[in-house]
């Protein structure tokens, strides 16, 4: 089978909070293949801890459900699809505002998808009422040449 990608993965795991850690790792450790810096590690994260945290809190309240993620490389960029199959998001223009919170009670700061938004490139947000939502985030990779490569590849052009 031939892939569109130069990788993918894909896990599924129960909506247990202490299964959120487990996918911020799982992820971090497939985008090291893109030898990211220490901040972009950092920044990828702390986006899949918010969209994994937002599963585990909003989608499936009470009960447990399944969290899809799926992480995709293609050249420099990182694409990460987080998934669940419940209550969906009646407003997202206004999920998406920042500090709007559904949980006021459970002490939430309503800043999710904010936090997503600033340390990804792109965010995408899908949500079908009682269906479920995706969220889809792009980070590019950002490979920067030492001065020795950079000399390596002007000198190549002058000879």
């Amino acid at each position: 089978m031939k892939s569109r990608y130069d990788n993918e993965m894909e896990l599924n795991f129960l909506s247990k909070s202490n299964n959120e850690a487990f996918a911020r790792i799982t992820v971090a450790a497939f985008a090291a293949q893109l030898d990211p810096t220490v901040e972009e590690l950092a920044d990828i994260k702390t986006a899949v801890s918010e969209a994994v945290t937002n599963c585990i809190v909003h989608a499936y309240e009470d009960t447990q459900g399944i969290i899809k993620l799926r992480a995709t490389l293609l050249d420099n960029e990182l694409e990460i699809e987080i998934s669940d199959s419940g209550k969906g998001i009646e407003d997202i223009e206004l999920a998406r505002k920042p500090l709007y919170t559904t949980k006021g009670n459970l002490e939430r700061s309503g800043m999710g998808f904010t936090i997503m938004e600033s340390f990804m490139d792109q965010v995408e947000i899908h949500s079908i009422v009682g269906i479920g939502t995706k969220i889809v985030m792009k980070k590019k990779i950002k490979k920067e040449q030492s001065e020795e490569k950079i000399e390596e590849q002007e000198n190549a052009l002058i000879d």
